[in-house]
């Protein structure tokens, strides 16, 4: 279960080598924005990755705009095998065939969604079962979109709305959906606050900028042990009834008890043996 997708600067050795170490679910090794030297970190990163492939932390690689250095990117990252190549400004499910198409077989493939097109096109991106994973990259939609950057708060119902269109879609098409990221990482508890309300949403995964967002995200999308607790009381419950042909009864505990409460229950069980 991904929960925390951490942010690694592609073109520092410093912190390449921290991975291993790393408390992340994905790390996201960064050749896009913020990286000069295209060139240099390529290399570095072909040099560094595959010493750190045997951890516990999938390796994703976000290169960079197919229009721009992103070809020589992934023909270069190919030959390292990461778990994953992010392809950042698509805009329509042809340039997702592009990517599929560059891209190795064995590679899942990531999908930055950060354009208004990407955003509108969300439930036709899935066209290859390699395309798992997308990220809301919501200061870019913002821009995208002409609006500003101030919306995003707590309280602002186009964010609302943004993030549940995303998730919404993406569950459609079939993706993992990754919440933004909060730029501000000494703001812990505007984060720690952002965070229980996408969870609340429904989302269950979140960007991160530093170790601390990390540690806050996978605490916060943890399943908790009374939800656990409540998931095997119904799940023991329900297939007891079952058995005598009863599949919709009250329960002193819980109220009515019939197969969607059921399944909700084994996704709960589901997550937890998942490690979220």
């Amino acid at each position: 279960m991904i929960r925390s997708a951490l942010m690694v600067a592609g073109d520092k050795l410093k912190h390449l080598q921290k991975i291993p170490s790393l408390e992340c679910d994905i790390a996201i090794v960064n050749l896009e924005d913020g990286v000069f030297d295209k060139d240099k970190a390529r290399n570095l990163i072909c040099d560094i990755l595959p010493t750190l492939k045997n951890n516990k932390t999938k390796i994703v690689v976000r290169v960079n705009d197919l229009n721009t250095f992103g070809k020589e990117d992934i023909k270069a990252i190919n030959t390292i095998k990461p778990y994953a190549i992010r392809i950042p400004k698509i805009k329509t499910a042809d340039d997702v065939k592009v990517a599929c198409e560059l891209i190795d077989d064995d590679i899942e493939i990531h999908l930055s969604i950060e354009t208004k097109e990407a955003f509108n096109n969300l439930p036709k991106l899935k066209v290859n079962n390699r395309v798992t994973t997308v990220y809301l990259g919501i200061l870019d939609l913002l821009e995208s979109l002409e609006l500003p950057q101030s919306l995003v708060n707590l309280n602002n119902p186009t964010i609302d709305y943004i993030l549940s269109k995303f998730l919404i879609d993406s569950k459609i098409a079939g993706f993992t959906p990754i919440s933004f990221v909060y730029q501000d990482y000494k703001n812990i508890d505007e984060f720690q606050a952002w965070c229980k309300k996408e969870k609340l949403l429904g989302l269950n995964a979140k960007g991160c900028i530093s170790p601390t967002q990390v540690d806050i995200v996978n605490k916060v999308f943890n399943t908790s042990n009374e939800e656990i607790e409540k998931a095997n009381y119904i799940i023991k419950q329900f297939e007891q009834h079952k058995k005598n042909g009863i599949t919709g009864f009250t329960d002193e505990k819980y109220g009515f008890i019939d197969e969607p409460i059921y399944k909700d229950a084994l996704l709960i069980g589901l997550m937890k043996d998942l490690g979220a």
